[in-house]
């Protein structure tokens, strides 16, 4: 198959992210999933088979599963005549959604001790300013999820924030109703996940405003953004083996790259096994046989 690191349709582009394209289109935006790999925020030049259509076929299943749970972007497809001889690029990794104004946070919700809030809990028994009881081993469930926001760098490294710095960006009551939405959708989907033999530990969302509502917007659930581990391996103390990029940064913390770039070339056996990583993940979590 078609291996898709860069897409170039004829429409006026809205912006260009490290995996997403997003065009305009009438008075929506119509947003694709390459193969890009990003990876410690250095986007790769080599793609990873797949990708992009598991991300999308994944937010797909979740935006259908969530649907009585939060308000999303999402419209139906109906591609115009000019983009209908496109399904390399187009079919099965495209989605149309209302333009929405994104709000400038990521909203993180974590409902293990994991990644850098690992770090963040040895260093200070706190992740992201929340106070947690002492003698938490690592991959250990917290008490009830938290929600741990940061910044949106367009370039770089997000950054977390704090409530008050939060408030700052977005006011009080927008603050309060994310916080809220970004909890109850977390629950709601690590309780799905647990029924398919999956932990999700952590994600983050987007929202944003469209008609005066916070709707949730961008991509939702999938191995981009967020951390699962099969229970049947999970336990505390180590790093559970997970259906995401953490493969691939695993690997890359044992190259001894300084995660700037050039990012380094990939061997061919960990390119083709990230894409089983996020296959099976797919497939585990939607209960869904993903087609190649």
């Amino acid at each position: 198959m078609q291996v898709i690191t860069k897409t170039d349709l004829p429409l006026k582009l809205f912006s260009r992210g490290k995996v997403r394209d997003t065009y305009e289109l009438d008075d929506n935006l119509l947003m694709v999933a390459s193969d890009r790999l990003s990876a410690f925020d250095v986007v790769f030049s080599q793609g990873i088979p797949y990708k992009g259509t598991v991300l999308t076929e994944l937010s797909l299943f979740w935006f259908e599963h969530l649907r009585g749970v939060v308000k999303n972007h999402l419209l139906p497809l109906n591609l115009p005549a000019e983009l209908r001889g496109r399904p390399d690029v187009l079919e099965r990794r495209s989605m149309r959604v209302v333009k929405a104004k994104p709000l400038p946070i990521e909203c993180v919700v974590r409902g293990y001790v994991a990644g850098s809030g690992w770090k963040d809990y040895q260093k200070t028994g706190m992740i992201c300013g929340h106070k947690l009881p002492a003698g938490l081993k690592q991959a250990a469930q917290l008490p009830q999820p938290i929600f741990t926001p940061s910044t949106k760098a367009t370039s770089g490294h997000d950054e977390n924030i704090d409530r008050v710095q939060g408030e700052k960006l977005v006011g009080k009551d927008i603050y309060d109703e994310v916080e809220e939405k970004t909890i109850s959708i977390y629950e709601h989907a690590a309780k799905h996940a647990k029924s398919k033999g999956i932990i999700l530990a952590d994600t983050k969302f987007e929202f944003g405003i469209y008609n005066d509502e916070v709707i949730l917007i961008d991509e939702v659930l999938t191995p981009d953004s967020s951390r699962y581990w099969p229970v049947a391996s999970y336990k505390e103390g180590i790093s559970p083996p997970s259906f995401d990029k953490q493969f691939v940064r695993d690997y890359l913390e044992k190259t001894g790259w300084d995660k700037k770039p050039p990012a380094p070339q990939l061997p061919a056996d960990i390119i083709a096994k990230t894409s089983e990583k996020y296959i099976e993940g797919y497939e585990k979590v939607s209960g869904r046989k993903f087609v190649r």
